[in-house]
């Protein structure tokens, strides 16, 4: 499945890691980890995705890269690999 089928499948996963996000900045982090985001969406949200796991952590990197590209103002806010 790509990030693309996982994402338009679990909408209330988008939408709580950019709840999360916004309070992490709203916090005053500049930079924070798309895993700990996903953390917590694991222990403090109903959110689910379809598949084995409650969150398919496969996609930590491409939720992170979309919340940049949807919200540029907090471009860098998490930390990325280049792809190759």
């Amino acid at each position: 499945m790509t990030f693309e089928q996982y994402h338009n499948e679990n909408d209330e996963i988008w939408t709580a890691f950019v709840h999360y996000t916004n309070l992490t900045i709203h916090k005053g982090f500049k930079n924070y980890g798309a895993k700990g985001i996903f953390e917590l969406i694991r222990w403090h949200s109903g959110a689910t995705g379809t598949g084995t796991f409650k969150i398919n952590n496969n996609y930590t990197a491409d939720y992170a890269r979309k919340f940049m590209e949807v919200y540029p103002k907090h471009e860098g806010f998490f930390r990325t690999k280049n792809r190759k």
